[in-house]
């Protein structure tokens, strides 16, 4: 299955390496696009065995991904988020087999069984998750993905709408994330998940008109 991972990363230095050896064990090239972190984001990850795109400054998920893709030169991507926690091999096998082999354009998968807070908000919007598989040129074609920030994730769901693509919700038993205020403190955590959730709710009131 010739697919690349993809992960967007910003300020991720405490859980970007476990992410890429996963991906690394699963037996995929690993490109981790840095958002301008201030960490030590891109050593982590390069030591890690992935191929490192930074860049100047914060561009958002959306214009990660996209400086990310450029490096890509398989048909087929995963996407996956930085921080998280109890992933397997056999997670990213299971996500990309539907698409490889012609059954979705695009999975997403959904997190199950690992904390009850992520796992609480995944039952509410899996339409949000970032873990996804579909293939390479499918998501360059996208419109509007350089500039998607926290939004990502309902452009990519709402384009697969409107193209009709079979989108398969897969579960990631075990898996979850490290939540916004373990990383950030409680304050400015939260702070942070409201300013995502607006941002978040912006697009999909635009998307209505």
């Amino acid at each position: 299955m010739e697919a690349t991972v993809l992960i967007p990363a910003y300020n991720e230095e405490a859980t970007v390496a476990r992410v890429v050896k996963v991906a690394k064990e699963a037996g995929f090239p690993v490109v981790v696009a840095d958002d301008g972190s201030q960490d030590a984001t891109s050593e982590e990850a390069a030591k890690a065995g992935a191929q490192v795109v930074r860049l100047g400054q914060n561009r958002g998920k959306g214009g990660a991904v996209a400086q990310g893709l450029k490096e890509v030169t398989t048909p087929f991507v995963l996407l996956l988020d930085a921080d998280l926690v109890g992933l397997k091999a056999e997670h990213l096998h299971a996500l990309l087999a539907p698409v490889w082999e012609g059954k979705a354009e695009m999975t997403a998968g959904v997190f199950q069984g690992g904390r009850f807070s992520t796992d609480l908000a995944m039952r509410l919007t899996p339409f949000l998750s970032g873990q996804r598989a579909l293939r390479t040129e499918a998501l360059r074609r996208v419109p509007g993905l350089e500039a998607a920030r926290y939004d990502l994730e309902l452009l990519l769901t709402r384009h697969a709408k409107r193209e009709g693509w079979r989108v398969l919700y897969l579960p990631l038993t075990g898996v979850s994330q490290v939540m916004k205020e373990e990383k950030r403190g409680l304050i400015p955590g939260f702070l942070h998940r409201l300013r995502m959730y607006r941002e978040i709710l912006r697009y999909y009131l635009r998307a209505q008109l």
